[in-house]
């Protein structure tokens, strides 16, 4: 298991284009579980309906926790997109 910290940037938080890019990063590699923890929660990153339904927006900090198969990498593909704003 690798997880790192990172923060939503984009302006408008975590709407459908992210939220969707985010999940299809994630099912391209499917030996691994994804799941985005903020506060209470815990979104599982296929999702795209868990991770808009969650109400994340701009400024809020997120731990992308993942297990299984090229662990650091999907966690460094997984933190770019956060990092980049989405390329928003």
């Amino acid at each position: 298991m690798v997880s790192k910290k990172v923060k939503i940037i984009n302006s408008e938080g975590m709407h459908m284009r992210p939220a969707g890019l985010i999940a299809k990063a994630v099912k391209a590699h499917p030996d691994s579980e994804v799941i985005l923890k903020n506060a209470d929660k815990e979104i599982k990153a296929k999702a795209v309906m868990q991770i808009m339904a969650a109400g994340l927006k701009k400024g809020t900090e997120v731990e992308i926790v993942v297990n299984g198969g090229d662990e650091q990498a999907v966690l460094d593909e997984l933190a770019k997109m956060f990092e980049d704003g989405f390329g928003e």
